[in-house]
């Protein structure tokens, strides 16, 4: 793999990491590039080494599970902190399929989710992939893609009758029920002061003027601080 192929989907790789791995084997990027081809197959020059340890390229999949074979180490020690499903995954080392069983989802379904990047799994399946990846509730939410959808029930839980979005914010997080409802109930009582301290002010906005939109559009944040997560 050759440093212009950075444009190209790859896992997110440690450079730093690989370079002290190997330099604490007392290898050479040579010896490196020798391992992958004797032992995987793989035609990586040294100098290719050389540009993953710098940052100027980044192995592919196969690439960097092989590396982790030659470095004696896990995948995840070769990772940067992971952000998508896939690569949360990597970081535990486990196959696609194997993830997929444990959490009972069609194989060839999970496959198309992780590569799409929008996760379609209901929520026994969702708390499943939170319990076998050890995500927690940020994470799961930022590796599954549904940071915006969970914004929006927020938004809408804040606005109107809070108790209509339990459910489906559940969906989303799986949280204790009991903690989800007094967040969603602290977010709405939080939001509806703000717009009735707006309208004693006078102010004639029909969004509620701007304490209530700067309101609306951090919601995450103010989530996460509620739920203390």
């Amino acid at each position: 793999m050759h440093p212009s192929s950075l444009s190209s989907p790859t896992p997110p790789f440690n450079a730093l990491a690989a370079r002290r791995l190997r330099e604490a084997l007392g290898m050479l990027p040579g010896h490196v590039a020798y391992g992958l081809r004797a032992q995987y197959g793989l035609n990586v020059p040294p100098d290719t080494v050389v540009a993953w340890e710098r940052g100027l390229a980044r192995p592919d999949t196969r690439e960097l599970t092989a590396l982790a074979g030659v470095l004696w180490c896990a995948p995840g020690e070769l990772l940067a902190n992971a952000t998508t499903l896939r690569e949360h995954r990597m970081t535990r080392g486990m196959a696609a399929d194997d993830l997929a069983r444990q959490i009972g989802v069609d194989v060839k379904a999970y496959r198309k989710m992780e590569e799409s990047g929008r996760w379609r799994g209901n929520e026994r399946q969702t708390a499943a992939l939170a319990e076998v990846l050890g995500l927690g509730p940020r994470e799961l939410l930022s590796a599954t893609g549904k940071e915006e959808e969970l914004a929006e029930v927020l938004r809408d839980a804040a606005r109107t009758r809070w108790q209509a979005y339990v459910r489906p914010a559940a969906k989303l997080l799986p949280l204790r029920r009991h903690h989800l409802e007094d967040v969603l109930q602290q977010l709405h009582a939080d939001y509806q002061a703000r717009m009735v301290a707006t309208f004693s002010w006078g102010d004639s906005g029909g969004s509620g003027g701007e304490a209530g939109r700067e309101y609306l559009e951090q919601i995450l944040d103010h989530f996460w601080a509620l739920a203390r997560l």
